[in-house]
């Protein structure tokens, strides 16, 4: 059987993909693969910048770790406390991100969707700005 990872679930993933998940879920904010790496870097791991994307992309195909693009294009990484889905509010300058569920605007998405004809919706809103801490 394969071991558990600290989010609950299991999965066969390698050591150095535990150690991946490992600083993304003692994070609180959105990390970047870079951001990632050097942490690992720092903390001792032998894994290159190559091996980090690959298993946050595994992580994130398996949904144990949520992806966003920020405004300039970069992928950041997180683990969200959410199974359902949600949208993230995030800080631009230190990447702290609250989820948030927003019902009216999955109804105006589907209702939109739907007036123009278009079936099996889905969407990407995610809303960036700066945190209270970063403005001081």
């Amino acid at each position: 059987m394969p071991p558990a990872d600290p989010t609950g679930r299991s999965s066969r993933v390698t050591r150095q993909g535990q150690a991946v998940l490992g600083v993304v879920v003692n994070s609180e904010n959105f990390r970047s693969a870079q951001d990632i790496h050097a942490q690992l870097r720092a903390d001792g791991e032998n894994v290159g910048l190559t091996t980090v994307y690959r298993h946050l992309q595994l992580l994130t195909d398996e949904g144990r770790v949520d992806a966003l693009q920020t405004a300039d294009g970069e992928l950041v990484y997180r683990r969200c406390h959410s199974d359902q889905h949600h949208h993230h509010v995030v800080c631009r300058r230190c990447g702290r991100g609250a989820e948030v569920e927003l019902p009216d605007l999955e109804r105006w998405a589907e209702s939109t969707a739907h007036a123009l004809g278009y079936a099996d919706v889905t969407h990407t809103v995610e809303i960036f700005g700066l945190c209270a801490d970063c403005r001081r």
